[in-house]
């Protein structure tokens, strides 16, 4: 007797083919039956007017931490997604000393915005190996779990307090190789490491991984080659603005290094920008010219990510800014009253270095969120441009004036320069490129800033019944057989006889997302961007029902995938 049957539903099976009429049968966790299934099931789903695809894959996420106090990695699991890669940007809760735990902590809560009161209160800091901290999520996870290995914890377990501000002495490298071994042996699934300079720990200080040498990085990747299933992840700079000569170079050594795939974060798209996006994709076409694979995240949907003068925000890394924003809060006040420092803080946020952040200088198009004071009553919803034609003065001086009523307060929301119909018929294009693959969305990560979990069914609504740049079944296919194949997922992303059974049954009229608001649901009273789904009427994880009606079930069916078990090796070049 089967488990469940899907009875009369459209299958698109995740490989690109058209759908087609089929029922599916599962049994103990696999699919067994895909077609006309006539075999008696404890439960039978009707399933006209619905699609039964794989479920979604998400290629960098940042649950490390969630998992603990949200076995359902909420809200990625609502919106079909049965997989997520953790461990990404080198940043990792384990391997981790006992005396560095507070640390880690301060570093996630600085540059992955995670609020410190919930890294402290949510998660038990009660592991010291990598597989350790595998062995306190395997079996408490609704969704399948895989994790990269992070330099920065690898770094700070080598040496200590010394990881940040030194080169490592090739004793240390050798000791960080050790434990990188040991710790893809316990099932980390590869290497992370990050470059960017936007990357600074709770002190402020650039993270341990920036202070690495080439030789150490490419050391460490050379071990990731003598694993099965495993793969690289990293970030520099050059994803922010632009790559270097050297930074090309890098990443095709890497790549060559472990002989396995690369995946970099993040591609953005602007067609007033065409030269920075062919030119990172350059990038990976050297990786591939000199025998390596190097693959591009990009986002298939605008994320909207709100903007504070008084936290932590993009705001803080525009050139030079850090020396205001950094300030406390009175004396940050007082600097920015100041015409000069006004006059400064513009001209830096417009020049070249800033890169991709200079989009962030279009000061009229910021949209005025919550506000905290007598005098910016009303203003919530109107654009800082509204508001300075109005008053008869300067964009940036008046939003200025708004957050300062407010003591720093005013929440703002940037609108997206890059919504006009040119930049995405550029992102179809980049979507149909074998070295792009779909995914960025951070979930887990920078809770109160952004919500990038619900972009698999916003990309779905918007293909099925918005812009329809490429077909259903090919939208499917990029979050889901493509993510899959690039990790080397074992029998994960195609609605197939003998595959898991993670499966999302979903009504293709009414798939999408409700709108993101701020939930107070955190350990330690903190807050987070929240959205839900609309039209997934199932979510299946190894044949067992994890959202039913678009809520969660509670069931923990998910499993920690480990390098080598879970995972098959995709060589570099293909087929060596």
């Amino acid at each position: 007797m089967l488990d469940y049957l899907i009875k009369g539903g459209t299958v698109v099976d995740g490989t690109g083919s058209p759908g087609r009429r089929a029922d599916v049968g599962v049994r103990d966790g696999r699919i067994v039956a895909v077609g006309d299934v006539d075999e008696p099931a404890s439960e039978t789903i009707t399933a006209d007017g619905l699609v039964g695809a794989p479920g979604f894959v998400d290629p960098h996420t940042h649950y490390d931490a969630q998992l603990f106090w949200d076995p359902q990695a909420s809200p990625s699991s609502v919106h079909g997604v049965t997989t997520i890669m953790g461990g990404n940007c080198g940043f990792t809760l384990a391997p981790l000393a006992a005396e560095d735990a507070d640390y880690l902590r301060r570093m996630m809560a600085k540059v992955e915005g995670m609020p410190l009161p919930a890294l402290e209160q949510g998660v038990p800091w009660n592991w010291s190996s990598f597989g350790d901290y595998l062995d306190r999520l395997d079996g408490n996870v609704a969704i399948n779990a895989g994790f990269m290995v992070g330099h920065c914890a690898i770094r700070r377990n080598v040496m200590g307090a010394d990881a940040v501000g030194n080169e490592a002495t090739p004793e240390q490298v050798d000791a960080m190789v050790r434990l990188l071994h040991k710790s893809i042996d316990a099932g980390g699934l590869g290497f992370s490491t990050t470059l960017a300079f936007t990357h600074s720990d709770g002190d402020g200080e650039p993270v341990a991984s920036r202070w690495a040498s080439k030789d150490e990085v490419l050391a460490l990747c050379g071990a990731v080659r003598d694993h099965e299933g495993t793969g690289l992840e990293y970030v520099t700079d050059g994803c922010m603005r632009g790559f270097r000569d050297d930074e090309v170079e890098q990443m095709a050594e890497m790549t060559l290094a472990a002989r396995r795939p690369l995946n970099w974060n993040v591609l953005t798209v602007d067609a007033k920008e065409p030269e920075r996006y062919r030119a990172q994709l350059a990038a990976c076409e050297n990786a591939a010219a000199r025998g390596g694979k190097a693959i591009a995240l990009t986002m298939p949907i605008l994320v909207e990510m709100n903007m504070s003068f008084r936290n932590y925000c993009a705001l803080f890394m525009l050139p030079d800014w850090s020396q205001v924003m950094n300030l406390p809060v009175p004396e940050r006040v007082a600097k920015l009253k100041d015409p000069e420092t006004r006059a400064w803080m513009n001209e830096r946020a417009r020049s070249p270095e800033a890169g991709v952040f200079r989009r962030l200088a279009s000061w009229g198009r910021y949209q005025i969120g919550d506000t905290f004071s007598a005098a910016n009553e009303g203003l919530k919803g109107r654009s800082v441009y509204d508001i300075a034609q109005e008053r008869g003065g300067d964009n940036f001086d008046t939003l200025l004036d708004v957050v300062i009523n407010d003591e720093l307060r005013t929440v703002l929301w940037p609108l997206p320069p890059d919504d006009d119909e040119d930049s995405w018929k550029l992102r179809a294009d980049a979507w149909r490129n074998p070295l792009v693959l779909i995914g960025g969305s951070d979930a887990g990560a920078h809770l109160d800033r952004m919500c990038g979990a619900p972009y698999t069914t916003t990309f779905l609504s918007d293909m099925i019944r918005g812009r329809q740049l490429i077909p259903m079944e090919q939208a499917v296919h990029l979050i889901t057989q493509a993510p899959a194949e690039l990790f080397g997922l074992r029998d994960r992303g195609v609605v197939q006889e003998g595959f898991h059974a993670d499966l999302v049954l979903l009504d293709p009229e009414t798939v999408g997302a409700d709108e993101v608001h701020l939930v107070e649901d955190l350990p330690g009273g903190t807050a987070r961007l929240f959205a839900g789904s609309t039209g997934v009427e199932r979510v299946f994880v190894n044949g067992r029902a994890i959202v039913a009606g678009g809520k969660a079930t509670g069931d923990l069916p998910g499993t920690v995938l480990r390098s080598g078990r879970d995972t098959r090796t995709v060589a570099v070049p293909a087929g060596a």
